[in-house]
């Protein structure tokens, strides 16, 4: 995996966590959000110390039902958290959760070196066209509908939901990569606009999407199809996530955006043992 971030190379061979710093008064898991700055660069440095790559900073709530806020909002949110983490953390390298062309072009000069876009451009026009100007790798998901609806699409996959996300992947990496993107990673968009049993079959599948040949993100972490089946709470899901994630990493995902730094970086530890070990 390398990735051009805002002018730093970035270049791994082994999978990497991103950890979720949420700006937000309303996402889902309440221990991932933050209510000032200065509570943003502690969180930040504490993942930091736990082995996180990337911190994932995002001003708008994407759980199912939220509604969007404008540009502006977001922007006074996010804005000053990035500026502050740079500041205290020059090595982080940050990432903005973002759907907004104005929101991306604050947060990149503050210093942000990924654009994490839930919405596939498909919310603001300009954003497509403003990626090349950034010259930052762009997250490309998969969402049905926006986050208020998205649970309504569930039905409008035909016979494969694997197939029909990996199009529509492949199919917007051709348009990003003509514009002049160079940096792409795909989600498949686990828990965004799919039933439990498609999450599954996206996981169980996940692999496929290495043929798309950018780096793969999982973002499954203490999401409901997790919690829900064992009729459990997403506070209580942090072991059965940690299982999802050695799974995931079995699959080939390359980058783990998680909640809980600590038990995701030892799940990469272990798959580097699962991977060294021989087999007879």
């Amino acid at each position: 995996m390398t990735l051009n971030c805002n002018g730093r190379l970035l270049v791994s061979e082994r999978p990497l966590i991103m950890g979720i710093l949420n700006v937000t008064p309303d996402s889902f898991h309440a221990d991932s959000r933050v209510a000032s700055v200065q509570q943003a660069v502690d969180r930040a440095g504490n993942m930091l110390k736990e082995g996180a790559t990337f911190l994932d900073v995002g001003g708008m709530s994407s759980r199912p039902g939220a509604k969007l806020i404008s540009a502006a909002e977001e922007i006074d949110r996010v804005q000053p958290v990035i500026e502050a983490i740079m500041a205290a953390l020059p090595e982080a390298y940050v990432s903005c959760d973002t759907i907004y062309a104005d929101t991306a072009r604050a947060a990149v000069r503050a210093g942000a070196a990924i654009i994490n876009d839930i919405s596939a451009g498909k919310f603001d026009p300009d954003l497509f066209p403003l990626l090349p100007e950034l010259r930052v790798p762009y997250v490309l998901m998969h969402m049905p509908g926006s986050p208020e609806d998205m649970q309504q699409f569930t039905d409008s996959y035909g016979d494969n939901v694997v197939t029909a996300v990996w199009d529509f992947l492949a199919e917007k990496m051709i348009s990003l990569r003509e514009s002049g993107v160079n940096d792409i990673i795909v989600d498949p968009g686990w828990g965004f606009g799919k039933s439990v049993q498609q999450n599954y079959e996206l996981l169980r599948n996940l692999s496929v999407f290495k043929q798309l040949g950018v780096p793969v993100l999982a973002g499954i972490s203490r999401k409901s199809s997790i919690w829900r089946p064992l009729g459990i709470t997403a506070a209580e899901s942090l072991s059965a996530t940690t299982a999802l994630h050695l799974f995931a990493l079995q699959q080939g995902a390359d980058i783990l955006r998680v909640h809980d730094v600590t038990e995701a970086v030892q799940s990469v530890q272990l798959f580097d043992l699962l991977e060294a070990a021989p087999t007879i």
